[in-house]
């Protein structure tokens, strides 16, 4: 049976006023993994996970050491199918940024960052609210209804708004295209061609 580290993608948020903005996102990819076949130990300094998945026959386990101290009292752990889903409290309140997620500076493979999640630091204000409504204890697996797009009018999707018809409106610059190699030999061939027989 093999074990293997799997991927974390992180993301974070400061404040030196509001705790409930001062936080490090956390996803540990490990998909197929039952509840009851993982353990996650959340740590101030750190924290160690292992879970295994019997349909993929793979344990995955993680050590981190974190760059700073979080407080996992105020930490929300939320496990998917795919994976599992850390809101990390950092303990001091800080405005800037912790400058990465572990205390060791040595790049690691694994570990990357959550485009989707990060937003640069002097942009945090401005970012929309995360909705964090799923986080919560180990307990059950809310939000994991599978694809539901009752909701969504797909005609509002993408060309919707295009104008219809009249798709040569803008169509003269298309007139300076400078020639192909090729065709300019062949423009020029024609020219001499057409001028031979004017001059016959």
């Amino acid at each position: 049976m093999s074990q293997v580290t799997p991927e974390v993608l992180w993301a974070q948020r400061s404040s030196n006023t509001d705790p409930e903005k001062n936080f490090i996102y956390l996803t540990i990819s490990v998909p197929d993994i039952p509840k009851e076949n993982l353990k996650l130990d959340l740590q101030p300094t750190g924290l160690t996970f292992t879970g295994h998945s019997d349909t993929l026959k793979k344990t995955y386990h993680l050590d981190l050491t974190f760059y700073a101290e979080i407080d996992p009292a105020e930490s929300k752990v939320h496990h998917t199918a795919r994976n599992v889903e850390l809101k990390l409290r950092k303990k001091e309140l800080n405005e800037e940024y912790w400058p990465r997620l572990l205390k060791d500076p040595k790049k690691v493979q694994y570990l990357k960052t959550d485009f989707d999640k990060w937003v640069d630091e002097d942009e945090q204000n401005e970012a929309p609210e995360d909705d964090f409504s799923q986080f919560g204890g180990m307990g059950g697996m809310p939000g994991m209804g599978g694809g539901d797009f009752s909701g969504i009018d797909f005609s509002k999707l993408g060309g919707a708004d295009m104008p219809a018809g009249d798709d040569d409106e803008d169509d003269s610059d298309d007139d300076d295209m400078p020639a192909l190699e090729g065709d300019e030999e062949a423009k020029e061939a024609k020219e001499e061609k057409d001028t031979s027989k004017a001059a016959a």
